[in-house]
Formats: C-alpha cells, sequence, structure tokens
C-alpha cells in the first residue's frame, strides 16, 4: 500500500539529487584555486530518460517516440574547453556560490514538504489530536 501515492519516494529522489549537485559544487568551491582544475556539473539527462521509461503508453504509431530510457541516474560531467584563471582553472566562484544558494534553497523546500507529509501521517495516526 503506498500511502501518499510516492510523492515520499519522489521527494526521497530529489532530495538525494539536491544532495549530490551540492557535493559536486562543494568540490568546485574547494578547488577554485587547483591548477588545471575544470569546474564539474551534474547531468540528470540519464535520469529524466529512466523516469520516461516508467511511463505506461502505447505507440500508435511507428513514428512515435520510444519511452525507454537509460539505467544511469546522472552523470558528472566537466567542461574542458574554457580557463577563466592564469592557472587554466575555469571555476568562476561567483557563478559556484549562486548555484550552492540555488540549490540549497530547493533542497529546503523539499525537506519542507516531506515533513508536511510525515506531519500529515502524524496527524491521521493520532487521529487529528
Amino acid at each position: 500500500m503506498d500511502i501518499f501515492s510516492g510523492t515520499i519516494k519522489t521527494l526521497e529522489g530529489a532530495l538525494q539529487r539536491a544532495n549530490v549537485k551540492q557535493k559536486v559544487i562543494s568540490d568546485n568551491i574547494a578547488n577554485v584555486d587547483t591548477p588545471n582544475y575544470k569546474a564539474k556539473k551534474v547531468s540528470f539527462k540519464n535520469m529524466l530518460n529512466e523516469e520516461s521509461s516508467r511511463i505506461d503508453a502505447m505507440k500508435t504509431d511507428y513514428r512515435h517516440i520510444d519511452f525507454k530510457g537509460n539505467e544511469s541516474n546522472y552523470s558528472i560531467v566537466s567542461s574542458k574547453q574554457t580557463s577563466y584563471q592564469q592557472n587554466r582553472n575555469n571555476v568562476d566562484i561567483d557563478q559556484e556560490m549562486s548555484k550552492m544558494a540555488e540549490n540549497q534553497i530547493q533542497y529546503q523546500a523539499l525537506v519542507e514538504r516531506i515533513s508536511g507529509k510525515f506531519n500529515s501521517l502524524k496527524t491521521a495516526i493520532t487521529g487529528g489530536k
């Protein structure tokens, strides 16, 4: 029986993705002065492909796109074409700090949402008392 029709599982997955993103951003910030370090980012494209494979759909025409996905959830990619500093490092600290702030806001919103779900469950269990 799925109490919240998958909502908690979805929120848990979103929290995990935000956690991975936070780690990658933190690594970039930590290596802002490391020579030849290239900034990394998390690509969730494969995860979107996986989610689309769960869609229950029927092709009615051979020209329709398949709903098949990839197995990996995400990949960490680095950009090797740019260099912002003389030591060939391409970490833009202002951009990374902005990404970190955005990710923290999203993470906090997810935590509040999942907390609300658990409070609803608690209210149901205690009979509203």
